[in-house]
């Protein structure tokens, strides 16, 4: 077992549907969608940590095999602590070689909330 294998957590993507309320707005919903298994890091870079102070939203990084494509306002949910993430890159775009011994895909997410409102740690 390798140490990125043992860092992957059980998470689950989170899908958006809405549906008219009768008034002229929207009930907005999420709904579980498949369970990957993906390792989360916070970026503690002093960029990041300056980018944090200046409003932006705490900086993650999302480490999946390759088979997991995630992409740009993806929505998936840690199972351990219940934590919300929003992806904010394509998993197009980082992933190793076919050639590579390395089976690993990455994109940078945020903390996020659905619908203004903080997930549940709980």
């Amino acid at each position: 077992m390798s140490l990125l294998s043992e860092a992957m957590e059980k998470c689950t993507t989170l899908t958006r549907t809405s549906e008219p309320d009768g008034r002229g707005g929207f009930i907005v919903t999420w709904k579980d969608g498949v369970s990957i298994d993906a390792a989360i890091t916070y970026d503690s870079s002093i960029e990041a940590r300056t980018a944090e102070a200046q409003g932006v939203k705490a900086l993650y990084t999302v480490t999946t095999e390759k088979k997991t494509t995630l992409l740009f306002h993806d929505v998936i949910r840690r199972e351990s602590d219940k934590k919300i993430f929003r992806i904010t890159s394509d998993g197009n775009d980082n992933k190793t070689p076919a050639s590579a011994g390395l089976n690993m895909r990455q994109v940078s997410a945020e903390e996020w909330a659905l619908d203004g409102q903080m997930a549940s740690t709980t």
